[in-house]
């Protein structure tokens, strides 16, 4: 079983976080029921990054569910990797789909989607949605859970 993390990078040691998601290394390890098929849920509710003109900063929920096929992402390596966009310049919309694009290269999963939940600027609201395709039938695929904006309470 310990081969299966042998190639980890950042796994029970110290890892400054990435300068940009470009260099941000997203680790992955052997889905340990590719027999069943499953969720996976991850919460960002205080992701980061920053205006591409003024620099300033900008605020999302994201939600990240996706059905694993041969991999499942290090958990880890997602935080570092969600915690590169804390200095970058992104649209909402780049930014969101980077994020969704990068783990479904490195998990070839079943099935993924993302919602990226920004909080206003400027009094609007921008959320972005994505997934591969159709959920699998038979997973249960819960509501994300995020309210429509009324301060995101």
């Amino acid at each position: 079983m310990t081969e299966d993390y042998a190639g980890l990078t950042q796994l029970g040691k110290y890892v400054a976080a990435p300068t940009s998601p470009d260099e941000a290394v997203l680790e992955r390890v052997p889905n340990p029921r590719p027999d069943a098929q499953y969720l996976i849920r991850f919460a960002a509710p205080e992701f980061t990054s920053l205006c591409p003109l003024t620099g300033q900063p900008d605020f999302a929920h994201l939600v990240i569910d996706y059905v694993p096929r041969d991999w499942i992402v290090e958990s880890k390596s997602l935080k570092l990797f969600l915690a590169s966009f804390r200095n970058t310049g992104s649209f909402h919309e780049a930014c969101s789909m980077k994020v969704a694009t990068r783990i479904a290269e490195t998990l070839d999963p079943i099935w993924l989607r993302i919602g990226a939940y920004w909080y206003p600027r400027g009094g609007i609201p921008i959320d972005v949605f994505w997934q591969t395709g159709p959920a699998p039938a038979g997973v249960w695929v819960p509501d994300q859970g995020v309210p429509p904006y009324r301060g995101r309470g």
